[in-house]
């Protein structure tokens, strides 16, 4: 999926949004496609969304890379060759899914070397809301990914038929998607400004 919104000259960025959402329709995958949708109204770039379900049974299947699936070992590729994460997990007993974990117990341990990560994730309350930053953040810092400061938790309240509606999550989504935009737009062009622009319609991934 391409999210078109401010231009620079050079290849567009790469932002992969990955959730370890087990089922759909889904609010972790909302979570991530929102932040996806307010990073593409702030910057143009080629952004593609993948989780659990596109990588099928073959990623818990898997117990050395060379064991997954072709789609599992797509989104791992992905992922490696971004320039950008999004991620969201669910929040289960207190930490991030076991399938999440797994597939970044893949991932090659130089490949997220200063990429920025937004992090985000789901639960039942808000007691669960600080696995982000206890579970999440250090895991990516293992990595050495520049994770951006804002992360996103949305419990189940804060949504209403699958959408996010409460606006304090969605000001934390907009001010993740300010500051994933604001590096990657210094990337590429150091000395200028983000216009906005509104975001176009999501696309298939391809699976």
């Amino acid at each position: 999926m391409s999210l078109q919104g401010s231009s620079f000259p050079g290849p567009l960025p790469r932002i992969v949004g990955f959730s370890a959402n087990l089922q759909r329709p889904s609010k972790t995958r909302a979570l991530v496609e929102a932040v996806a949708e307010a990073t593409g109204a702030r910057l143009r770039a080629d952004i593609r969304l993948f989780d659990v379900v596109d990588a099928g049974t073959g990623l818990g299947a898997a117990w050395s890379r060379d064991q997954l699936s072709l789609p599992a070992r797509r989104i791992l590729e992905a992922i490696e060759n971004a320039d950008a994460l999004i991620v969201g997990t669910p929040v289960y007993k207190g930490a991030y899914t076991g399938l999440f974990k797994h597939l970044f117990d893949f991932v090659d341990p130089t490949a997220l070397v200063g990429k920025p990560v937004v992090l985000s994730a789901t639960g039942g309350g808000a007691r669960h809301a600080l696995v982000v930053e206890h579970s999440l953040r250090p895991l990516f810092g293992f990595f050495s990914a520049q994770t951006v400061p804002t992360s996103v938790y949305g419990s189940d309240a804060d949504f209403s038929d699958g959408v996010l509606v409460d606006e304090g999550v969605r000001a934390r989504v907009s001010d993740a998607a300010s500051q994933l935009a604001a590096l990657l737009g210094a990337r590429a062009k150091p000395s200028a400004s983000l216009d906005t622009a509104p975001a176009a319609a999501f696309a298939a991934p391809s699976r």
